[in-house]
């Protein structure tokens, strides 16, 4: 990313140095010579920024300051941990067709959701077995019902885990894969855990 300084203000933004000069300039230039007609590279920093999975990332602020451009962000926010009543700009109850209240799913409810969708698509390969068995009476071979069971179980568990987290950062802690071996040895899991394979 680049950036076009004017009176120690930045006054335009862009990934492409062609925004701002010729193409025959853009592909000579140096560091240097850029800077020395107003083009600086953008450095940022991620200080504040998390994971948009769990947070609304601040605005991004770009200035600059002691002869170069920075890019930062505002403090993050946690998003919703638990379901809420959604309710509209007046703060009155937002209901559906039916006349039921809308409820905004929360983080634990998206991700309870994610691993059901998980645990449904690990069984997926095997279930033509539970069918035939329905239909024909063939026995489930041993190895696959014992992991069918052991998907359903590591789901429960799952699921358990992330409804007892009272905090954001908490519910990204399950997802953070750490190593539980040796430097020499790594072995790398997370609290969460994976499901296991047939």
């Amino acid at each position: 990313m680049f950036a076009k300084v004017e009176n120690n203000q930045v006054i335009k933004v862009s990934s492409q140095l062609t925004d701002f000069i010729p193409f025959e300039h853009a592909r000579v230039w140096d560091k240097a010579q850029r800077e020395a007609n107003g083009l600086y590279d953008v450095n940022y920093d991620t200080s504040n920024l998390k994971s948009e999975e769990f947070y609304i990332n601040g605005a991004e602020t770009i200035a600059f300051a002691n002869g170069q451009v920075t890019a930062t962000y505002g403090q993050a926010t946690a998003k919703k941990l638990e379901d809420v009543n959604a309710v509209d700009q007046n703060g009155q109850p937002v209901l559906d067709i039916d006349g039921k209240q809308v409820i905004t799913k929360g983080l634990k409810s998206n991700h309870v959701s994610i691993i059901k969708s998980q645990a449904a698509g690990a069984l997926q390969s095997t279930d033509w077995y539970v069918i035939r068995n329905a239909e024909s009476g063939a026995a489930i071979p041993a190895n696959v019902a014992t992991y069918r069971a052991a998907v359903r179980s590591k789901s429960n568990d799952m699921e358990a885990l992330i409804n007892a987290v009272s905090t954001v950062e908490q519910l990204a802690a399950l997802y953070a894969y750490v190593n539980t071996g040796t430097e020499q040895s790594p072995v790398f899991a997370r609290p969460l855990g994976d499901f296991p394979r047939l």
